[in-house]
C-alpha cells in the first residue's frame, strides 16, 4: 500500500501560492480534452441515463424544468380524448391538477436531505426513479380525475428527490474544468424530453380513444427506468465518501476518472486533500443540521440567495408557456389545437437547441453577469409581451397576435442563458458539502411553493384577467434585477472547495493553513491501493 501524502512526492507549491488555488493551477495545466481520457469519458456517459436523464422525466419549468412533463401537460390539454374524458377540466380544477405536482414535492422535501446525505446520492435517485415510474403508471392507468391528480402526485414526489441528487452528484464528480458545463447541461436536458412530449402529443391529440393521452402518459417512465437500470454503473460522490470515513473509495474513484488510474496524481493528491480538509473544517464549524443555515450572516445570505432562485425560476413567466400555452394562444386568436401543437413542439425544439448552445458557452464566463444579462432581458421581452398582448385585447390587430408568438420564442433564450444554463451550477457551488442537498432542497421548496401557487392561479388570471394578469410578472422581474445586482457573489474559476468559505474569511485562512500543511507532507493522510487492479477493486 501507498500513502497519499508519500514524502518523497509531495505536491510541488509555487512561492506564495495559495493553497486553495493549487488544484486550479494543477486543472488549468492540463491539456489534454476529456474526450481522449476514455475513464472520464465513460464517466459522462454514463451521467446521461443517470444524472442528465433526470430532466428528462417530468416537471415544471423553473431552473428546474423537467419538462417532459411540463410539455406533455401543454399537450395534453390540447388533445381532444383527454379533454373529453376528463369533462373539459378549466379553472381550479386545470389548476390544482398541475399544481399537485408542486405539492408532491414539498411534501417530499423534510425526507430528501436525510436520504441524500445519510444514504448517498445514487440511492437518492433510485429511490426517486421508481416512486416516479410507479407514477406514471398510475398517471396511464387513470380512470378518473382524482386517479389522474395523484398520479402526479407521486410524480411530484419522485423527482424531488432525483433533482437533488442528481444535481449534486454531477458537481461533485465531474472533472473541474468540465463541472460548470455539465451543470449547465443538466438542465439543457429537459428539452429531450419535452421534444419527445410534445412530438407523441402532436402525433396522438386526433385519437379518438383514450391512448390519446395514455400514450404520452407512459412515455414518461422511459427516463426513469433508464435511471434504475444504470445507476449501478455510476460511482459514488468523493465528497460523500469522505464524509463518511471511506476515504480509499474517494481516493480511487478520484485516480480513476480525474487521473485515469494514476495514484501518483499530483492533482488527484491536491484534490484529495482540499476536500477532507475542507470536509473536517465544515464539520468543526457546524452540526450539520437545518440551523446552519442560519448560523452565520454567510449562510443566511446563501439561504436567501437558494429561495430567491427558486422563486424566480417559476415567477418569471416561464409557468404560462410551460402549462398554459394553449390558453394564452387562446387569448391572441390561435384556437385550432394542431396549430397550438405545432407551436409547442416548435417552441420546445428551439428551446433545445439554444439551451445547448448556452449551456456549452455561459460557463466560461462570469456568473453575476450573466444573470443580469438574463433578468435584464426577461424584464424587456415579457414587457414587450405584455403591450402585444395588450393591444390585442383592445383592437384585435392580427400583427400583436404575431408578435406575442414572437415574444414567446424570443423569452427562450432570455430565460436560459442564466435560470436555465447557470442555476443549479451556482447552487453547487454557493452551498459547501454539508449543506450542499439542504441547500439545494430549500430551493427546490421555495421553487414548488411557488409553482403549486404558480400555476392554480395561472389558468384562473389567464382566463379572467387576460394580458393585466402579466403585469404582475413584469413587477416581480424588476424586483428579480435589482436583487441580483445587490446581492450575488461571483464564483466563476474557482473550485467547490475554494467556494465552500465564500462569505467565511476566518475560516478561509484556516482552510489554507490546513491544506497547505498536509500537501508539504507534514502529515498521512489516507491509504491508496498501490496497483491499477487493486484501484479497479475500489470503484
Amino acid at each position: 500500500m501507498a500513502t497519499l501524502a508519500d514524502k518523497s512526492t509531495p505536491v510541488p507549491v509555487e512561492d506564495n501560492e495559495d493553497p486553495n488555488t493549487i488544484v486550479s493551477r494543477l486543472v488549468e495545466q492540463d491539456q489534454i480534452p476529456w474526450y481522449q481520457k476514455p475513464n472520464l469519458r465513460m464517466l459522462y456517459f454514463i451521467f446521461i441515463p443517470t444524472c442528465l436523464g433526470v430532466e428528462m422525466t417530468s416537471g415544471q419549468v423553473d431552473s428546474v424544468n423537467f419538462y417532459f412533463d411540463s410539455s406533455m401537460m401543454n399537450g395534453l390539454q390540447a388533445v381532444g380524448s383527454w379533454d373529453l374524458y376528463f369533462n373539459k377540466p378549466r379553472k381550479a380544477e386545470l389548476g390544482l391538477m398541475s399544481a399537485i405536482y408542486s405539492l408532491g414535492a414539498i411534501v417530499a422535501v423534510p425526507f430528501v436531505p436525510y436520504v441524500t446525505d445519510r444514504f448517498g446520492r445514487r440511492f437518492a435517485i433510485l429511490l426517486g426513479s421508481i416512486i416516479m415510474v410507479l407514477g406514471a403508471a398510475l398517471q396511464t392507468a387513470a380512470q378518473n380525475f382524482v386517479m389522474f391528480v395523484m398520479s402526479r402526485f407521486l410524480l411530484g414526489i419522485g423527482i424531488v428527490f432525483a433533482i437533488v441528487a442528481a444535481s449534486s452528484l454531477i458537481g461533485e464528480l465531474s472533472y473541474p474544468k468540465e463541472r460548470a458545463i455539465m451543470g449547465s447541461l443538466f438542465n439543457a436536458c429537459w428539452f429531450i424530453g419535452a421534444i419527445a412530449a410534445a412530438g407523441t402529443t402532436l402525433g396522438t391529440f386526433r385519437m379518438v380513444s383514450t391512448w390519446g393521452w395514455r400514450i404520452p402518459s407512459v412515455l414518461q417512465t422511459f427516463p426513469s427506468l433508464l435511471q434504475i437500470t444504470f445507476i449501478y454503473f455510476l460511482p459514488e460522490s468523493p465528497r460523500w465518501l469522505i464524509s463518511k470515513n471511506r476515504g480509499p473509495e474517494a481516493f480511487a474513484i478520484l485516480a480513476k476518472y480525474h487521473a485515469e488510474g494514476d495514484t501518483e496524481s499530483e492533482l488527484v493528491k491536491a484534490e484529495y486533500v482540499q476536500i477532507e480538509k475542507t470536509l473536517e473544517l465544515e464539520k468543526e464549524t457546524s452540526k450539520v443540521g437545518w440551523r446552519d443555515l442560519l448560523k452565520t450572516s454567510g449562510m443566511r445570505r446563501r439561504l436567501l440567495i437558494g429561495s430567491f432562485l427558486g422563486l424566480a425560476t417559476q415567477w418569471s413567466g416561464n409557468g404560462l408557456t410551460s402549462y398554459f400555452l394553449a390558453r394564452i394562444l387562446d387569448n391572441v386568436g390561435i384556437t385550432d389545437n394542431k396549430t397550438k401543437n405545432i407551436v409547442n413542439l416548435a417552441n420546445t425544439c428551439w428551446g433545445f437547441f439554444n439551451a445547448t448552445i448556452l449551456a456549452l458557452t455561459v460557463s466560461r464566463f462570469k456568473r453575476r453577469t450573466i444573470y443580469l444579462i438574463g433578468t435584464t432581458s426577461l424584464l424587456t421581452v415579457f414587457t414587450a409581451w405584455t403591450i402585444a398582448s395588450a393591444r390585442y385585447a383592445i383592437t384585435g390587430d392580427q400583427a400583436s397576435s404575431k408578435a406575442v408568438i414572437a415574444m414567446i420564442f424570443l423569452y427562450s433564450p432570455c430565460y436560459n442563458i442564466a435560470y436555465n444554463a447557470l442555476t443549479y451550477t451556482f447552487l453547487v457551488e454557493i452551498f459547501p458539502f454539508h449543506v450542499r442537498a439542504k441547500g439545494i432542497t430549500i430551493f427546490q421548496t421555495f421553487s414548488r411553493a411557488a409553482g403549486f401557487f404558480n400555476q392554480f392561479v395561472n389558468p384562473i388570471g389567464i382566463e379572467n384577467a387576460g394580458w393585466r394578469f402579466y403585469i404582475s410578472y413584469v413587477a416581480f422581474l424588476a424586483f428579480e434585477v435589482v436583487f441580483v445586482f445587490l446581492l450575488f457573489p461571483e464564483t466563476h474559476g474557482k473550485t467547490l472547495e475554494e467556494l465552500a468559505f465564500l462569505f467565511e474569511e476566518d475560516e478561509i485562512q484556516t482552510q489554507k493553513d490546513r491544506v497547505q500543511k498536509t500537501l508539504q507532507n507534514e502529515q498521512n493522510v489516507v491509504d491508496v491501493p498501490s496497483s491499477g487492479s487493486d484501484l479497479d477493486k475500489k470503484v
